[in-house]
């Protein structure tokens, strides 16, 4: 957690918020602003898609730090990604007592690509996810152990975990390690064993449930409307074919080669230190993976469980090859050695990439520009050295380093990327109450763009503005407009464009530009 703090926490509000965490902190605004903490809303409206406990720990760190502080509200989830990690170091621990192996996974953890990502992405995943591993590290003390104690503490952080996202991890993480461990470690069944598991999944439910029975005794219509939506969903949102996972491992980033290689089961059986350990990681990431890959919806970000037992999967095979690599004949060099390569070549490759394409980033912060370029250099060169006298021990220290300085260094410099024609929405708040003129938004507004304004904006539709009265004078703000509104309002309006707001930083018809941030802010005046 130490690690994760020091490379994330001091420039985490450098990068753009994305729309899930704007839906996230709207609503945790709400909370503070409405009193909405258990009837939740997003923009005014009910907001039950997702459990409240992300949003709640969100709000508590907007009240101490302050909602304007974009830090203090990704603090928590940063946090959670460190606790994540501590997790599968002590998971690691407990199977095979092996220190060094434990941190290595955990470290593995911390630098896979998506894990990370998903802090800024999807934030209830994170939640959902590392709550879910600390309720299996002590599930599987239980196993270990017989603590009863265990089995408390294992379903407060499963109900948590419930809380946090519904049964999500529980299909996704839990299920699939339950699979892994009876496969490999075996269960013994008997009466005071079922009775605790019921009382572990009556225990965990009541944690995690009692905010969804709360909602559909208090607001049944709405709760039921939204749940038919979420589960529809499933079966008709972002439908891909059963194999669209099977390049999981590309997921890990960093680690893309040793996780591909370590999922080779025949290779790795009788060289690995520890084979029911192993065996178990490998059945856990495939339970997952098939069971992720039976659900007809699926986003890239879903993976996530899949690549949390993998990095345990990949410190087998990266174990073995610290230990082994002298020895290796030629034929069994060319996955690390490609491996480190690309790494090599990638940190030598990033001075003349700033040079040459962000010459502007650096005459905007030679400070951190200059760490960034010296520190890739150092990077690639001791990278070099340690493969060319088979240190594979210290290269791969060399190389966890060096992420860790591309997050450390390169972060401050996000912010002084062209932003071209980004407009923020930030002083509209102010403009409209010094107006006194009411404002709307027409075909729902991004909640990156109501995030940003401060406030609720209401929404309005055609209906509406046809029955305002006459000479009525509104502002509102439009985006993606249909024919026949645009018609309607030419017929029935004065109306005066008096701005665009675009939250974009890259340029208009360009492969990342997304019109959902692009918003015209209209007067109008009923004829």
């Amino acid at each position: 957690m130490v690690i994760t703090t020091l490379l994330l926490v001091f420039h985490i509000d450098v990068l753009p918020i994305s729309i899930m965490e704007a839906r996230n902190f709207i609503t945790a605004r709400e909370m503070i602003d409405d009193g909405n903490w258990l009837l939740t809303t997003m923009n005014g409206e009910a907001r039950y898609e997702k459990p409240p406990l992300p949003t709640w720990i969100t709000a508590l760190f907007g009240l101490i730090f302050g909602l304007e502080k974009l830090w203090a509200l990704r603090l928590p989830a940063i946090l959670m990604f460190g606790l994540s990690s501590y997790g599968i170091f002590a998971i690691s621990k407990q199977l095979v007592n092996n220190f060094n192996l434990a941190l290595l996974n955990s470290v593995i953890t911390i630098t896979s690509f998506y894990i990370l990502a998903i802090i800024f992405e999807a934030p209830w995943d994170i939640y959902t996810h590392g709550f879910m591993i600390i309720g299996i590290l002590f599930l599987l003390k239980h196993f270990l152990h017989k603590n009863n104690l265990y089995l408390f503490i294992a379903s407060f952080f499963i109900g948590c975990s419930i809380l946090s996202k519904g049964p999500i991890s529980i299909y996704a993480l839990l299920l699939p390690f339950l699979i892994a461990y009876g496969i490999v470690y075996k269960y013994k069944f008997s009466k005071p064993v079922v009775l605790k598991i019921i009382g572990v999944v009556i225990l965990s439910l009541l944690i995690g449930g009692w905010w969804f029975l709360y909602v559909r005794m208090v607001d049944p219509d709405t709760f039921l409307k939204i749940t038919e939506k979420e589960t529809g969903n499933w079966n008709s949102y972002n439908v891909r074919p059963f194999y669209y996972y099977w390049s999981f491992f590309a997921n890990s980033g960093l680690w893309l080669i040793p996780a591909f290689v370590s999922l080779l089961y025949p290779y790795l059986k009788n060289k690995v230190s520890n084979l029911k350990a192993y065996q178990f990681s490998l059945i856990w990431v495939l339970a997952s993976l098939v069971l992720l890959s039976l659900v007809p919806e699926k986003k890239s970000r879903y993976l996530v469980p899949t690549l949390i037992p993998l990095a345990m999967n990949c410190g087998f095979y990266m174990e073995y090859v610290i230990k082994h690599f002298k020895y290796f004949k030629l034929k069994e060099k060319i996955a690390p050695v490609f491996h480190f390569s690309i790494l090599i070549i990638v940190a030598l490759a990033i001075p003349a990439v700033l040079l040459f394409q962000f010459k502007e980033v650096i005459f905007a912060d030679w400070f951190y520009s200059t760490l960034l370029i010296f520190s890739a250099l150092a990077s690639g060169t001791t990278m070099m050295w340690f493969l060319k006298k088979r240190d594979v021990k210290n290269l791969t220290i060399a190389s966890v380093a060096f992420y860790g300085s591309i997050l450390f260094f390169g972060m401050p410099l996000v912010k002084h990327l062209p932003k071209h024609n980004y407009t923020p929405i930030t002083d509209l708040k102010e403009e409209i109450n010094f107006s006194n003129i009411n404002l709307f938004n027409l075909n729902e507004v991004s909640p990156e763009i109501i995030w940003q304004y401060g406030d609720k904006i209401p929404e309005i539709d055609i209906d509406e503005l046809a029955s305002i009265s006459q000479h009525k004078e509104l502002a509102i703000l439009v985006t993606n407009l249909e024919d026949s509104q645009q018609a309607f309002l030419e017929q029935n309006f004065e109306i005066i464009r008096l701005k665009t707001y675009d939250l974009n930083w890259s340029k208009v018809g360009s492969k990342g530009h997304k019109n959902r941030l692009t918003v015209q802010l209209l007067k109008i005046k009923k004829l």
